[in-house]
């Protein structure tokens, strides 16, 4: 793992469009998401791969994003009796963004048969091995958010506003949606099983579709390249929904 995690070891691919957004911050505070009327996942993902959140909790929202991510589980319930939104991922300190962001150029330098064991961050692949940084880079900025320290552009976790989930039936189950989050392929994109016609992956798509509608029903929306991402009031959102700003800045 890299030696220095801080943003500024992370070279600079261009600046995604939403990132242009002005923020207004609202200065909502970042609360506790209550246990019980949602499921999260644990242990945490990231923090068994070794991420540390410090004295913060992955499971925190701003307070109006988990008013309406309950609001989203009531619809839920409504359309499924028994189901649960189950939470993989929402507050994510930019530390955290940093780190998995190098542990995914790691991964995908791994499937591609090369080591990055004596590389310290990106920037230091994009230094010796620019022909290595091009090809994992796309993929990689394609699904992760910069980390940023600058208060214009932060990461949508680390705002408070954003959040992966996915379905859990009434037996407790964790519901097949196509490909499991974080999957940096093209089996992410939402769409991705809408022209399918096998019940298996027609079911993935109707599982996708139904995660979304009780989502964006509650003020939510979507990212365009990951079926799991949702958010509400940071830049990603104002973009989408077409607002002049965002209300959420980095916590």
């Amino acid at each position: 793992m890299p030696s220095d995690h801080s943003p500024s070891a992370v070279p600079q691919p261009p600046t995604p469009t939403y990132r242009n957004v002005p923020i207004e911050e609202c200065h909502d505070p970042l609360v506790p998401i209550p246990s019980g009327r949602v499921v999260v996942t644990e242990p945490h993902p990231y923090v068994l791969l070794g991420a540390s959140y410090g004295e913060a909790s992955p499971w925190m929202l701003r307070r109006g994003v988990l008013d309406a991510l309950l609001a989203a589980q009531d619809a839920l319930e409504a359309r499924q009796p028994g189901w649960r939104l189950k939470l993989f991922d929402a507050y994510r300190p930019v530390p955290v963004q940093t780190f998995m962001v190098w542990s995914e150029f790691g991964r995908l330098a791994g499937l591609a048969g090369e080591s990055l064991a004596d590389f310290s961050d990106p920037a230091d692949v994009q230094r010796r091995r620019p022909d290595l940084y091009q090809a994992l880079a796309p993929t990689v900025f394609e699904f992760w958010a910069l980390p940023s320290d600058d208060p214009r552009t932060p990461p949508p976790h680390s705002t408070g506003a954003a959040i992966d989930l996915t379905l859990q039936d009434a037996a407790g189950r964790e519901v097949d949606m196509g490909s499991p989050i974080d999957e940096t392929t093209e089996r992410s994109h939402p769409d991705f099983y809408a022209q399918a016609t096998s019940p298996q992956q027609v079911a993935f798509h109707q599982h996708r579709e139904l995660l979304n509608e009780v989502m964006t029903g509650a003020g939510f929306r979507r990212h365009g390249n990951e079926w799991w991402h949702f958010s509400l009031g940071d830049q990603m959102w104002a973009w989408t929904e077409g607002a002049p700003r965002a209300i959420y800045g980095r916590i």
